[in-house]
């Protein structure tokens, strides 16, 4: 059975003056639970936007979002935030700078539930996070009164990663994770995610510039161009890619324009 389907979804930005942009155009997407579909287009493409739109960034104009048989469409944001977890390009918007580790972790565990007068963390908890945050083997467990800011950009980033993980969310965005990092810091982080995905048997959508790792990983690739999903190569013939294919694929795209 399907789990998360998108169903015929628009979306127009400044529809009121001579500007309208077109962002999503009547796109329609089953995602299959376990699904780790890589999402890469030119710029203005509408990779963003369609996170946006499943993330409940925005209300769509027309079509519906199902996830796990429950319509969404009309959920804002923090509605969707216990079924939706996602991971930003800038390390510093998944994070709280001022606020210690052991505090951020806190935060993310608590997404979603109701608001309580009760201490920031349990013991535990404080156990459970050392857990997860020693699984990423960067020496974060003994870190946690440090504050956030002071981190490296790849530590901020895994740390992100994790918190946006701790309750297995039914559906993982990441949106260019990778882009600001170095490369070391980047291969670090795309391995780190790898792992995280197939262990907790996450469903994810992960945009990505870099090609080769479009290709290397998820199980379906998806190409958008124009606010429409122009291809949707699934395992097999993703496995059949090679890099160049994709650069001509995006060159012949762009000449349309």
């Amino acid at each position: 059975m399907t789990y998360i389907r998108l169903q015929d979804i628009d979306k127009t930005f400044y529809m009121k003056n001579d500007q309208a942009y077109y962002a999503l155009k009547n796109i329609s997407l089953n995602i299959e639970k376990g699904d780790f579909i890589t999402v890469i287009g030119g710029n203005g493409a509408g990779k963003s936007t369609l996170l946006n739109a499943l993330a409940g960034t925005f209300f769509l104009d027309s079509g519906k979002i199902i996830i796990d048989e429950q319509d969404v469409t009309q959920l804002p944001e923090h509605k969707r935030a216990k079924q939706i977890s996602r991971v930003f390009q800038d390390p510093s918007l998944g994070t709280a700078p001022r606020m210690t580790i052991l505090e951020n972790m806190a935060l993310a565990y608590r997404r979603g539930k109701k608001r309580t007068l009760k201490r920031g963390h349990s013991h535990d908890e404080k156990e459970f996070f050392k857990q997860q945050l020693a699984s990423l083997n960067l020496n974060l467990e003994t870190r946690l009164e440090s504050e956030v800011g002071v981190l490296s950009g790849g530590q901020r980033q895994a740390i992100a990663l994790i918190m946006a993980t701790l309750h297995s969310p039914e559906l993982l965005l990441l949106d260019e994770h990778t882009a600001a990092l170095d490369p070391k810091t980047q291969r670090m982080i795309m391995e780190l995610t790898h792992q995280i995905i197939k262990n907790n048997h996450l469903t994810s959508l992960m945009i990505t510039h870099h090609l080769p790792d479009a290709l290397h990983y998820g199980n379906r690739l998806i190409v958008l161009h124009r606010g429409e999903i122009v291809k949707d190569f699934n395992e097999e013939e993703k496995k059949a890619l090679h890099v160049t294919d994709l650069y001509e694929l995006l060159l012949t795209l762009d000449e349309r324009m």
